[in-house]
């Protein structure tokens, strides 16, 4: 952490192509977990944004935004909710199907995982097209959660996702 900047973090992403299709080039951000200061340094940056904002509940997308959303959420001092692919929740969900760069999708959250009126922020490892984080939007507000930010890892500008979830803050820490 200590002389390390945002920057820097760009140099723990590893490109691989063609997964998981031919076409994609995935942005693997295990490189960066795997070092303890860039990881460290991600976790603190990401739970920074979101400091002055009181903070319910915390979503988490599956799975990369569980490595990265959990601990957020323990500095933040607030719950941790999992949104995760269908079929995979145990109790009663409410469901939402996107699409994404290489196909469709379908996200499950429990139905008594957000209070009214509770404030939420939602965390992902990385923000491509917009659709996997406007499902989740979608869930948030059916439960009635009131969504004080976005935030990513990585960002890939080029994709445009941020059109799709236009209404809220977005902050990310790498911009490719």
């Amino acid at each position: 952490m200590k002389g390390m900047t945002v920057m820097d973090l760009a140099r723990y992403i590893r490109n691989i192509p063609d997964f998981p299709k031919p076409g994609i080039q995935f942005k693997d951000i295990t490189p960066l977990l795997k070092e303890k200061e860039a990881y460290r340094y991600t976790i603190d940056a990401l739970a920074g944004l979101f400091r002055k904002n009181k903070v319910g509940v915390l979503v988490g997308i599956e799975a990369r935004g569980y490595i990265v959303g959990a601990p957020v959420a323990y500095i933040l001092g607030c719950g941790f909710v999992p949104v995760r692919k269908q079929g995979k929740l145990p109790a009663e969900t409410i469901s939402s199907t996107y699409e994404l760069e290489y196909g469709f999708a379908t996200l499950d959250i429990h139905v008594d995982a957000i209070n009214e009126g509770e404030k939420v922020v939602i965390i992902d490892d990385l923000l491509a097209t917009g659709g996997t984080t406007a499902a989740v939007i979608e869930l948030v507000e059916k439960l009635g959660g009131e969504i004080e930010g976005i935030g990513y890892v990585v960002e890939l500008e080029f994709l445009h996702g941020r059109k799709k979830i236009p209404s809220y803050p977005v902050h990310s820490l790498i911009k490719f």
